[in-house]
C-alpha cells in the first residue's frame, strides 16, 4: 500500500486558504482593463478600429518619409544617368505640386 507524503496532501484549512487566494486573484484580474474591454463588443470594436487607424496612419507616414528620402538620395546620384534623371524628374514634379 502506498501512502502520500503529508506535503502533497493539503489539509482542509490549507485548501480553503488557496481557494480564497484564487478567488481574490480572479476578482483582481476581472477588474483589469484588458478583461473589461473584452467584455463589451462595442468597446472591443472601437478599440480595434482605433488601433487599426493608428497602425495605418503610421504605416503611410513612415513609408512616405522613407520613400521621399530614397527618391531624394537617388536623385543626387548622377553616375547612373537613367535613374538619376528619373529621380530628378520626380523631385521636380513634387516641388511643382507643393508650390501650387
Amino acid at each position: 500500500m502506498t501512502s502520500r507524503p503529508a506535503s502533497t496532501d493539503p489539509s482542509g484549512a490549507q485548501l480553503g486558504e488557496e481557494v480564497a487566494a484564487l478567488r481574490q486573484e480572479v476578482a483582481r484580474l476581472n477588474k483589469h482593463r484588458f478583461v473589461r474591454l473584452h467584455n463589451s463588443i462595442v468597446k472591443l470594436l472601437w478599440f480595434n478600429f482605433l488601433r487599426g487607424a493608428a497602425f495605418g496612419l503610421g504605416t503611410v507616414l513612415g513609408a512616405s518619409v522613407l520613400l521621399s528620402a530614397l527618391v531624394w538620395s537617388v536623385s543626387q546620384v548622377e553616375m547612373l544617368p537613367v535613374i538619376g534623371e528619373w529621380a530628378a524628374e520626380i523631385v521636380r514634379q513634387m516641388e511643382a505640386a507643393t508650390e501650387q
